[in-house]
Formats: structure tokens, sequence, C-alpha cells
């Protein structure tokens, strides 16, 4: 692959409302579709970020994630979103698909790490957290590398999103965050070869990687 020289710009955004967000049940790598509101978010991203040059959307490949893309798209008369492996929800293992409110009976421990989005906490037959960090990285830079030069959005998912302000601001991988992104929250960056960059007006530096 030729190695990217200029500079892409990405806005990586969260996927619009699910059921299953409102009944806080892990959703992980399960399909779920968005519900009506997620779709009506979808479309007033598409308006809201209509004047800002983008020149594609990719997505991750999880239902949820690719409809929001799928619909801004539409809007933007724009073909269907490429879809990356890399830019999928953390695997939670077992416990995907459970609501939270049972697993605050069955394993509380976990349970308060997952209300801390601690991204150390261990998820049976899941992902580690470098496993997830590595994939994260990559994808952004694989869509960079076949977009040099251009803006583009990405659809993805919170626990993503998360690995990506510990990247940014130069946190450690096991860095719990004092946040949680909202359905629709973006994250503006630049990224070349060598590094990610926040956007100058966020105040932060250089990622390397």
């Amino acid at each position: 692959m030729t190695k990217m020289t200029t500079t892409t710009k990405l806005c990586i955004t969260r996927h619009g409302e699910t059921n299953w967000n409102i009944f806080g049940i892990l959703q992980g790598w399960i399909d779920v579709p968005l519900n009506d509101k997620g779709r009506i978010q979808a479309l007033e991203l598409a308006q809201a970020l209509a004047d800002q040059g983008f020149s594609r959307v990719c997505t991750s490949p999880l239902r949820r994630s690719a409809e929001t893309a799928e619909i801004i798209a539409e809007a933007w008369g724009m073909p269907p979103p490429p879809a990356y492996e890399g830019l999928k929800e953390r695997n939670f293992g077992l416990i995907q698909g459970q609501p939270k409110s049972e697993l605050a009976e069955s394993h509380p421990g976990l349970y308060q790490e997952i209300l801390r989005r601690n991204p150390a906490a261990h998820f049976d037959e899941g992902e580690s957290v470098d496993h997830f960090a590595d994939r994260v990285i990559a994808a952004l830079h694989e869509v960079a590398e076949q977009y040099p030069g251009e803006r583009v959005l990405i659809i993805t998912h919170g626990w993503v999103m998360d690995v990506i302000t510990r990247h940014i601001s130069g946190l450690p991988r096991t860095a719990v965050l004092d946040l949680k992104r909202k359905n629709g929250e973006s994250i503006w960056l630049e990224l070349t070869s060598a590094a990610i960059f926040v956007e100058s007006d966020a105040g932060n530096g250089p990622a390397p990687g």
C-alpha cells in the first residue's frame, strides 16, 4: 500500500440510538438495529454535517452503525458506505446481550467496571484491551491511507471512541475516562502516516501511530 504523505481529516461519530441503549443492554458485537429516534438522529447528523465537505462515509459493519451511515450517505447522494471490521465495538464475550440490571446481580464487580467504562475489565471469551485498541487505531490508518487528503465521516461505537480519545490524549490504554459519548457525538481528527492529531481547536497534540 502506498505510504500516506498528505493529511486526511476524519470525523469519528457514534451511531444513532437503539432500544438496547435505552434498556441498558450490553450490545458488543450483537447486531441491533436503530430505533425510530436513532434514524431521526442519523438524518439530523446528515443535515448538521452537510456543509463540511465530506467526500465519503465509512462505517463499522455492525447494523446500528451501518444503518446510521447508510441514512447519511443516501441523504448526501453518496454510494453505500464501506465497512471496516476494525471499527466494530469491543467484543464483550459471554455477557453480550445481557441487561446491565442482571449483571448487577450476577457479576456485581464486573458490572461496576462496565459502569466506569474501565478498559482493563476482563470479559470471558471477549476481547483484550490491547487487541481492541490495536485494531481500532489500525482501522483509522487504513481509512486514511485509502482516502489520502480527503475528509471522511466514520460512524462507529462508544468504546471505540474511548480508545481514540485515550490515544489522541496520550493516555494509557487502561485509563478510565470521565465521559461517555452520546449518540451522534463526534471527534474530529487529522491523520498523517506518522501520527493522529486531534483538530487544532481542541488543544491536544499529536499521538504517535
